[in-house]
């Protein structure tokens, strides 16, 4: 179970990404608000509204119809306590764009590294605030933009220190290697999981590992499939629920009775299935679906 608690890593590499892309650019105002929210729409809803559709096909129930509506926003990370379940990963995305919607307000707060430091500490001191028994404004967890924000500024501070830190890693390969690993279990024997900042064991961990693949130049971490892997990256994580309530419906705990050969084939088939529906949705349809929305607004002289 705890590996779904990974999920915030993909906030850390998320931030990151982001601010490699766009943190000079909204600084510096080279690009606006309408570009800025048209690319960030034109990544991520395509593939979505695919796995929205899908849902509501197999659901068939008025629930699924209400939270399609409020899917196809991808803004729904701003009702209170949203509990979305049309696309059972949902939840991540609503967070994710939630932080694409505060970007521009994310570059001023970390528009330096002191003020970045600053901001952390800040964030990390209302995360305490809200998990506290006393806290009277309802539960707050990582589907929540203030209790998930440290792992998307962490991700952003990286970015502000990549220099250093790409040069030094790069440069002690074999050091930067035995200290990750050393202090990554230093954390896990050293911070509880129940400690009165809950989220502390898995900030300082993913931190290591961004600061650790951030420098790597090795076969592990570059390779031809972890190439082809970032590409379709999210859209994995979007339709594996989808695909392992495919693999589920073929029964195949009725042919094998151990339990660990049971879930090591499920876990296979279903990334298997979620490679290859991600691929093609990826690469094919929606290329497609692209190309004939474009002809139709050039017919109808909606395109010069």
């Amino acid at each position: 179970p705890y590996l779904t608690n990974f999920t915030l890593l993909f906030m850390t590499v998320s931030a990151f990404s982001m601010c490699c892309g766009y943190y000079e650019r909204v600084k510096s105002g080279a690009i606006s608000p309408h570009d800025f929210y048209r690319k960030r729409y034109a990544r991520v809803w395509p593939f979505f509204a695919v796995m929205v559709v899908l849902s509501v096909l197999v659901d068939r129930d008025l629930r699924s119809v209400q939270e399609a509506v409020l899917d196809l926003t991808l803004c729904f990370n701003l009702l209170p306590n949203a509990d979305i379940q049309t696309v059972g990963v949902g939840w991540f995305l609503g967070t994710i764009f939630a932080f694409y919607m505060l970007f521009p307000f994310f570059t001023y707060l970390i528009d330096n590294r002191r003020k970045a430091w600053g901001v952390l500490m800040a964030s990390l001191l209302v995360v305490y605030i809200a998990v506290h028994p006393l806290f009277e404004m309802g539960e707050v967890a990582r589907w929540n933009i203030v209790y998930s924000s440290p792992f998307f500024i962490v991700g952003g501070m990286v970015y502000l220190y990549r220099k250093p830190l790409t040069r030094w890693v790069d440069s002690h390969m074999a050091l930067a290697t035995l200290l990750t690993v050393v202090l990554s279990v230093t954390v896990f024997t050293t911070v509880p999981a129940n400690a009165p900042l809950p989220i502390l064991r898995e900030l300082l961990f993913f931190t290591l590992l961004t600061i650790y693949a951030l420098g790597a130049r090795n076969a592990v971490l570059h390779n031809r499939v972890t190439g082809y892997l970032s590409k379709i990256s999210m859209e994995v994580y979007l339709c594996h629920m989808m695909c392992f309530r495919v693999v589920a419906m073929l029964h195949i705990d009725r042919y094998i009775s151990n339990p660990d050969m049971l879930y090591i084939i499920t876990v296979a088939l279903t990334l298997m299935c979620a490679i290859g529906f991600s691929h093609v949705v990826k690469f094919y349809v929606l290329p497609q679906l692209s190309n004939a929305y474009v002809a139709v607004r050039r017919r109808y002289g909606y395109m010069e």
